[in-house]
């Protein structure tokens, strides 16, 4: 398992950067949802999966311990699991939600993304 509270992995390595930021409402949204759901003290796990209208889509789900090989990291209280083949994919991903009269939803700015769909959970 790769923390990135510390910066250092089991083997070591050094990691930098920081992989995803949620901003302040998707976290109290996502606390919300775990509360709503009984997942007090579950993660989040931020995936790219293969799918979705434009290639590559995002999948979130709440998780109660990482796996032995994940990223793991924090921001605010909420612990969040990345899978190693989704490193790339995430990395400086923006994840807000919003809650307007025209759209309520998760949003993603990612600046690795050569395009996206119209519904904005899948990209290329």
């Amino acid at each position: 398992m790769i923390d990135m509270t510390t910066h250092q992995t089991d083997n070591q390595h050094d990691h930098q950067e920081v992989l995803v930021r949620l901003t302040d409402a998707a976290i109290a949204k996502l606390k919300s949802m775990r509360l709503k759901e009984d997942k007090e003290g579950f993660g989040l796990r931020i995936a790219v999966v293969a799918g979705g209208c434009a290639g590559m889509s995002y999948d979130l789900r709440f998780q109660k311990n990482p796996y032995d090989n994940d990223i793991v990291f924090s921001q605010g209280d909420l612990k969040i699991f990345v899978n190693p083949e989704s490193v790339s994919y995430l990395k400086n991903v923006e994840i807000n939600y919003v809650d307007t009269l025209k759209e309520s939803g998760f949003t993603y700015k990612n600046p690795n993304a050569s395009g996206s769909c119209g519904c904005g959970t899948s990209f290329s």
